[in-house]
């Protein structure tokens, strides 16, 4: 498959871990990023675990002709849009940080490609998009309640220029609304390394058990869950990527049976936050510092998804299990810190 992708925000995360599925699929991949989010180490990574050399353009989304004039004499057959800013606890704080940054990229990736009458996107959703749901697990068909935070606002409004722009200029579109990455890729050159105090649990607590963090701070012990911490779907990062692979063949093979498509992808199954720790010390074999402290603004009881639109339409699953996402964190962390 001699397709040209262009990844926004491809040296993330998630990006990084999509992009290396991608190339050893046969795609033809291009990745711009400005590294507010990233490392440009990631590129080198990419590289080596797959024997490629990527074009790579530094770039800041939220500025048009510079994107523009730098991606001018390309061409791609499908973009995914990965590039955002992430955090839920900024977001409240920075509410117009996120507006601007979030939905200013998108809106220009939307104008770009119809000035280059590109006709394929892929988007990078999130589960935060349904707020607190009625009933769990979360279909696709659930009904988005009101966002918790500025940065799943941000996504509610994504999806819905999404499916305008989609069905206007008649073009196919895929947002997949993903659940809680975690874990790294099985050659532990990436992986999740975020800037500055972690966000998310896991490599909060990676960075707690090799001494970088004193302690683990759990937020609240009073939710509506089994043991009073809050209970979300883990889904390991290669699981995650490989469902970004499925989407990109879905729109080659022109399989979409509308304009605008839209897959949960998890595993269909919760964790609570003390879950999730004692399966860290009990993989690993190690001891994790941690305090219960109060609620954070943003955060709901429990949500997981059904993922069976995702097996049976994708044609994919996820494979790891939460043992397999804690064990190749702890391996990432360690070999980040040596």
């Amino acid at each position: 498959m001699d397709k040209k992708i262009l990844v926004t925000g491809g040296l993330g995360y998630i990006g990084s871990h999509t992009c290396i599925e991608l190339i050893n699929n046969g795609f033809n991949v291009s990745i711009i990023d400005n590294l507010v989010n990233s490392e440009i180490t990631s590129l080198k990574s990419i590289e080596k675990i797959t024997g490629v050399k990527i074009n790579f353009y530094m770039v800041d989304l939220t500025d048009y002709n510079k994107m523009k004039n730098k991606l001018e004499n390309e061409n791609f057959d499908i973009v995914i849009h990965f590039a955002a800013l992430k955090s839920v606890s900024e977001s409240i704080n920075f509410p117009e940080k996120y507006m601007d940054n979030n939905i200013g990229s998108l809106k220009n990736i939307l104008k770009f490609m119809e000035y280059k009458n590109i006709k394929k996107l892929l988007f990078s959703s999130s589960c935060t998009v349904y707020g607190k749901p009625d009933s769990l697990p979360v279909t696709e068909e659930s009904i988005f309640k009101k966002p918790e935070s500025p940065y799943a606002e941000t996504k509610q409004i994504s999806e819905k220029l999404i499916d305008e722009f989609s069905n206007k200029f008649k073009q196919n579109s895929i947002s997949l609304r993903y659940f809680n990455p975690v874990g790294a890729h099985d050659s532990g050159l990436i992986g999740e390394k975020p800037k500055g105090k972690p966000e998310n649990l896991v490599p909060y607590i990676s960075e707690t058990a090799i001494g970088l963090r004193k302690s683990l701070s759990v937020f609240g012990s009073d939710y509506k869950t089994k043991d009073g911490t809050p209970v979300r779907d883990y889904i390991h990062i290669v699981d995650l990527a490989n469902a970004h692979l499925a989407a990109v063949i879905r729109l080659t093979n022109y399989k979409s049976k509308k304009y605008y498509e839209v897959f949960n992808i998890g595993t269909g199954k919760g964790y609570s936050v003390l879950e999730v720790i004692n399966a860290f010390k009990k993989v690993n074999k190690v001891d994790i510092n941690y305090k219960i402290v109060g609620r954070r603004k943003g955060d709901i009881d429990i949500i997981f998804s059904d993922n069976t639109l995702s097996r049976k339409t994708l044609n994919w699953k996820p494979k790891k299990t939460i043992e397999d996402m804690v064990e190749s964190s702890w391996r990432w962390q360690k070999n980040i810190n040596r």
